[in-house]
């Protein structure tokens, strides 16, 4: 798997409850993140909204291949 580097920038207060939930799971902030991420993208691809907005961008890319 190939990785990619991201910065992201969170308030101190998200930050130092990021770093809580980390220790106490044991595991590293940036696994942590990871999870958070995964489990984030697979709610949004489920929802209905979502499919239909990206039904409409993949309809609209496909009309300026024509």
């Amino acid at each position: 798997m190939t990785t990619k580097a991201m910065t992201i920038r969170l308030s101190s207060e998200q930050a130092e409850l990021l770093e809580t939930v980390a220790s106490v799971s044991n595991q590293p902030v940036s696994e942590v993140i990871r999870a958070a991420i995964d489990t984030h993208i697979g709610s949004v691809t489920q929802d209905e909204k979502f499919q239909r907005s990206l039904r409409e961008r993949i309809a609209q890319a496909e009309s300026l291949l024509r």
